[in-house]
């Protein structure tokens, strides 16, 4: 009575436990069996095999009872070598690596053919005696006794082979879920700050915000929430890389696309962005249909849409203008709000590269030089990034300023 109440009791733990990894990492129950069943192979064979023995157990959720087979490959002459192991080989005790559930014939011998061994290996002619339909390559199961005191040892090693496959599976899980993410915004809670790098929990994962990708000025408090663009996922030996960013101009087209259903629905598409994250960014926007306003769309109601994003970023103030294919017309708005009287295409604007179009004269009167060219020529520098024009501004009385533009974070799409 007392043995089978240690059976319940370790079955309610086993599905406690199976139910949690499934809730909390996402790690399917099949997967955690799988894992378990490989332990205890691992464990058997570690204490009771043979060397070279295939060994696989089979796990009842529901009565707690575990079996154990010896596999065996059915070959040929044309597959294996007839040189079995030596006799002391066979019986010592495997190394410390977990059996594979099926050995692979390998090419040991240049011919594609390995040592017979009668452990993992049996004739086909001695296998039709067993099983008539057998075939090369099928396997065959053999009954082994079952044991339940595995030692010490083989109980660390089935301890192990559980972890690292729940960290494979763990591994298997957040990739598939955060790779499908790459791109959008995540949100997750502040853990730590450490070396300049902003670590954040997301639940099963930790991201990882680079100094970089961080908005000047900008602190958080461990626990606070935080949202951030999933930059990128990649797949280290020590786990699931996220770069997260909140600098990245992409974050800001995001932002506007939770807050503008035009945007989701591709009504109005956002052609360039120019950021200097923290301080300001100009946003160019065109809209699919003639009936709407892509402008009005982005700043919403009352300004409401982008003054909840200038808020997300901390106070960011936000220029918005509406795209335009002529790139005199595009250059005059870029420069809000500044008022220009005319722009001019210089004579080497074909010498232009990809990423720069050439140069542009843009003539302003006086009192608006100074509003064109920005607090320390911030204003004129974004409207470079953002047309990807150079931009000389001279006043009515002759006065010039350059700005040569930079290479663009994000470069302005034709139709």
């Amino acid at each position: 009575m007392c043995g089978s109440l240690q059976i319940m009791f370790d079955l309610k733990v086993i599905h406690s436990v199976l139910d949690q990894m499934e809730d909390e990492r996402g790690i399917s129950r099949a997967k955690m069996l799988d894992a378990i069943e490989q332990a205890l192979a691992t464990a058997y064979k570690k204490e009771f095999g043979k060397r070279g023995q295939i060994v696989r157990a089979r796990f009842d959720l529901t009565s707690g009872k575990t079996d154990f087979d010896q596999i065996k490959i059915v070959v040929d002459e044309t597959m294996i070598r007839m040189e079995e192991l030596p006799s002391d080989a066979m019986h010592q005790e495997d190394d410390r690596r977990p059996s594979a559930p099926t050995p692979e014939i390998t090419d040991e011998d240049g011919e594609g053919r390995v040592r017979f061994d009668p452990e993992k290996h049996i004739l086909i002619e001695s296998a039709r005696l067993i099983k008539k339909d057998v075939a090369l390559g099928d396997e065959l199961i053999f009954p082994l006794e079952s044991k339940d005191d595995f030692g010490r040892i083989a109980a660390q090693t089935a301890k192990q082979v559980i972890i690292q496959k729940i960290r494979e599976a763990e591994k298997e899980s957040a990739l598939s879920e955060f790779g499908q993410k790459e791109g959008d915004i995540i949100s997750g809670h502040v853990q730590r700050f450490e070396r300049g790098n902003l670590y954040i929990d997301l639940g099963r994962v930790t991201g990882v915000m680079p100094y970089d990708e961080q908005i000047p000025g900008e602190r958080f408090k461990p626990g606070e929430r935080i949202r951030a663009l999933l930059l990128a996922v990649d797949e280290t030996p020590r786990g699931i890389f996220l770069k997260l960013s909140r600098s990245h101009p992409t974050f800001l087209e995001k932002l506007f696309e939770i807050e503008a259903p035009e945007l989701q629905s591709k009504a109005v598409v956002v052609k360039a962005i120019a950021r200097e994250a923290g301080s300001r960014s100009k946003i160019a926007v065109h809209a699919n249909d003639d009936h709407i306003d892509p402008v009005g769309s982005m700043v919403g109601q009352r300004g409401v849409r982008v003054s909840t994003v200038m808020s997300e970023l901390g106070g960011e103030k936000i220029d918005i203008i509406e795209w335009s294919a002529d790139p005199l017309l595009f250059i005059e708005d870029a420069l809000s709000p500044a008022e220009v009287l005319s722009v001019a295409i210089a004579e080497e604007a074909g010498t232009g590269t990809d990423e720069t179009r050439g140069r542009a004269v843009v003539t302003v009167v006086p009192e608006q030089q100074s509003l064109a060219i920005g607090r320390g020529g911030q204003n004129v520098r974004l409207a470079a990034k953002l047309t990807g024009w150079k931009i000389d501004i001279i006043s009515a009385g002759g006065t010039e300023t350059k700005e040569e533009a930079p290479k663009l974070e994000t470069v302005i799409e034709e139709n």
